[in-house]
C-alpha cells in the first residue's frame, strides 16, 4: 500500500523521541516530537509551510513574537517565513506531531534527544518513504 495510514494520536503520545521522522511523500513528511518539561524546540524559520498538532501535555507557541498558550487538541499552522518556537511550559512531555510541506528532513532519521538534532546537519536528501 502506499501512504500512511496508522493511529497518529497514539504513535504521538508513545513516542519518546526529540524528533522521528515517520513517512516522508514527495510534498510533505509527517514527524513525531517530543520534548521534555522546559525543553523548546528552538527559535527558527523555515522556507515552508509547516502544521503541528498537540496531542498530549502543554506549552506554548511563539510566532513571530505572538506567544499562545496551547495544549492537547490545539493545532499551529506556520506559515513559510514565520519565526517560530514551541515551548514545553508544563510538568509531563508534550507530545506532538508536524507536517512540513514540502519535507525538511532525511526520511526516517530519528533524533532521541534534541542534542543529538543539533549535531546532526541533516536536511531532506530527496529521498520519500517510497
Amino acid at each position: 500500500m502506499k501512504g500512511f495510514v496508522q493511529d497518529i494520536e497514539r504513535l504521538a503520545v508513545s513516542n519518546v523521541d526529540f524528533r522521528r521522522v515517520l513517512y516522508t511523500a514527495r510534498h510533505s513528511q509527517l514527524v513525531l516530537m517530543a520534548l521534555a518539561p522546559g525543553e523548546e524546540i528552538g527559535a527558527e524559520v523555515h522556507e515552508l509551510d509547516q502544521f503541528f498538532r498537540v496531542e498530549e501535555g502543554t506549552g506554548e507557541v511563539v510566532m513571530d513574537g505572538k506567544r499562545t498558550s496551547v495544549k492537547a487538541g490545539f493545532a499551529i499552522v506556520v506559515p513559510m517565513g514565520a519565526n517560530h518556537n514551541i515551548i514545553n511550559t508544563g510538568t509531563t512531555p508534550l507530545k506532538l506531531y508536524t507536517v512540513y510541506s514540502p519535507p525538511n528532513h532525511r526520511d526516517r532519521v530519528v533524533h532521541h534527544t534534541r542534542a543529538d538534532a543539533e549535531a546532526d546537519v541533516e536536511h531532506f536528501d530527496g529521498t520519500t518513504s517510497e
